[in-house]
C-alpha cells in the first residue's frame, strides 16, 4: 500500500482524530505521490515514521487525504463499508422518530465515519450524494450494500454538488439503482404532506435537516401573522399553519419552489385564503415592508448557505445582519424571531454576534430563547465540529 508521510508538528490534528489532511501538511518527498490516484487507499505516517491513520487520496483537493480509519489492522473492504452503514443504520432505528416522518438523513458524511457520503431517505427511495473521490472509488460496492442492508432498491443519484469539481469529479445525476423515481414524491411530517422533487429540488429535494426545527416553530405559531422568508415548499409556512397562525406571508425567489408550496397547501387542506405567496427578492420585500410599516408576530429567515468557505465569512456576515436587522424593524413587542444559518464557516458564535449586532442597530433589545440544531438523524462526530452546520436562535423582542 501507498504510504504517505506529513511535515514535522502537523499530525497534531489526526491525533485528535480529525478526518482531514490538508495539502500542505503532505511531506512532498514523500514517495510515489505523482502516481497516486483520486480514491486511492494510503497509509499516513508522521515525520517520525509512527502509522497514524488510514485514508483516501485526492490529487486535485486541497483536502488531500478523508481518513478511513486511525485502526492499522482495519482493511478497506466491503466488510468496511457494510459495518459502517450498519451502525449508521442502527443508529437511526434508535434515535430517529420513524413515526413522525418517513423522510430523514440515513447516512451523513464524517459524522458517521465515510468522508463525502451523504445519504437520504424518501419513503421508497434513497437518495445518495458522493462529494469526495474516496466514496466514488466505492460508488457501486456503496449502492449494492444499501439495498442489503435497508432493503430499498429504489436509488437516485444527486451527485451534483460543486465541491466534486474541486475533487476533480464531474457532476452526476440519474438512477444508481432500481426504478426512475417519479417527478413528484408524497413524503409524510408530523402530520403534514409535502411534495418533493428529489431529481431537481435543493440539496437532496427537501430540507430534512430542519425537521425538529419546523415542528418547534409550529409550536409559536398559535394566533400569530406569520413571515416565512426564503420559504422554498412552504415547510415552515405549512407547520406556522398548522400550528394555529392566523396569517403566514410567504417570500420565495423560485417559482417553481411557489407552485410545490401551493400544491403542498391544497395536498393538506389548508385555506388558501390565510397565505400570501410572494416571489421575489427576500431582501427587497424586506425593506418594502419597512416602508409600508408591516409588522409580524413571528419571523423566520431561513435563508440558502450564505458562506461555502472561509474566504466568504465576510460578505456571509453583511447579508446575515442586513437581513436580521431589517426583520427586528418588522417585529412587534415581544414578537418572535426564528432566525438560521446553515453557513458551516459562520460558526454559533460568530453568527450570535451578527445578530446581536443587529439588534443594536435595530435599537431593540432582545433575548435568546432557544438554540436550534439539526436534527439527530444529522449527528455531529466529537471529532468534527464542522458537521454542526445548522444554527438557529430564537430571539424575543424585549419589552
Amino acid at each position: 500500500m501507498q504510504t504517505v508521510k506529513l511535515k514535522p508538528g502537523r499530525e497534531k490534528s489526526l491525533l485528535r482524530r480529525h478526518p482531514w489532511i490538508f495539502s500542505g501538511a503532505i511531506d512532498p518527498c514523500s514517495s510515489g505521490l505523482e502516481n497516486l490516484q483520486g480514491g486511492d487507499t494510503v497509509d499516513v505516517f508522521d515525520s517520525k515514521g509512527n502509522f497514524l491513520a488510514r485514508g483516501a487520496y485526492s490529487p486535485q483537493s486541497q483536502i488531500r487525504i478523508r481518513i478511513w480509519t486511525w485502526g492499522f489492522e482495519e482493511q478497506i473492504d466491503e466488510a468496511y463499508f457494510r459495518q459502517r452503514l450498519g451502525c449508521a443504520i442502527t443508529s437511526r432505528r434508535a434515535f430517529n422518530d420513524r413515526r413522525g416522518s418517513n423522510a430523514y438523513r440515513l447516512f451523513y458524511g464524517e459524522s458517521d465515519g465515510l468522508p463525502g457520503l451523504i445519504i437520504d431517505v424518501y419513503g421508497e427511495y434513497l437518495v445518495i450524494q458522493l462529494t469526495a473521490s474516496g466514496v466514488e472509488r466505492w460508488r457501486e460496492t456503496l449502492a449494492d450494500l444499501l439495498i442489503e442492508l435497508t432493503g430499498i432498491e429504489n436509488i437516485y443519484e444527486r451527485s451534483d454538488v460543486e465541491v466534486r469539481k474541486l475533487e476533480g469529479l464531474a457532476l452526476r445525476t440519474g438512477v444508481m439503482r432500481g426504478a426512475q423515481p417519479p417527478d413528484i414524491i408524497n413524503i409524510t411530517e408530523y402530520g403534514l404532506e409535502f411534495l418533493v422533487d428529489i431529481q431537481r429540488g435543493q440539496k437532496t429535494g427537501f430540507y430534512l435537516d430542519q425537521k425538529a426545527n419546523r415542528k418547534r416553530v409550529r409550536e409559536l405559531t398559535q394566533g400569530c401573522e406569520v413571515l416565512d422568508c426564503f420559504s422554498y415548499t412552504g415547510g415552515f409556512t405549512l407547520s406556522g399553519l398548522i400550528g394555529g397562525a392566523v396569517r403566514v406571508t410567504a417570500i420565495e425567489s423560485s417559482p417553481e419552489a411557489l407552485n410545490l408550496a401551493r400544491r403542498n397547501l391544497k395536498l393538506n387542506n389548508l385555506s388558501e385564503n390565510n397565505v400570501e405567496w410572494i416571489e421575489g427578492d427576500v431582501f427587497q420585500q424586506l425593506r418594502r415592508f419597512r416602508d409600508q410599516g408591516k409588522v409580524f408576530d413571528l419571523i423566520v429567515l431561513d435563508p440558502p448557505k450564505f458562506a461555502a468557505t472561509s474566504s466568504q465569512i465576510s460578505n456571509a456576515a453583511r447579508g446575515y445582519k442586513d437581513i436580521n436587522l431589517l426583520a427586528f424593524k418588522l417585529l412587534r413587542k415581544d414578537g418572535i424571531l426564528a432566525t438560521f444559518s446553515c453557513s458551516g464557516s459562520v460558526d454559533e458564535d460568530l453568527f450570535q454576534k451578527i445578530v446581536a449586532g443587529a439588534a443594536l442597530d435595530a435599537g431593540i433589545e432582545a433575548q435568546i430563547l432557544e438554540r436550534l440544531h439539526q436534527g439527530p438523524d444529522h449527528p455531529v462526530a466529537l471529532n468534527f465540529p464542522e458537521g454542526a452546520y445548522l444554527k438557529g436562535l430564537v430571539i424575543r423582542l424585549a419589552g
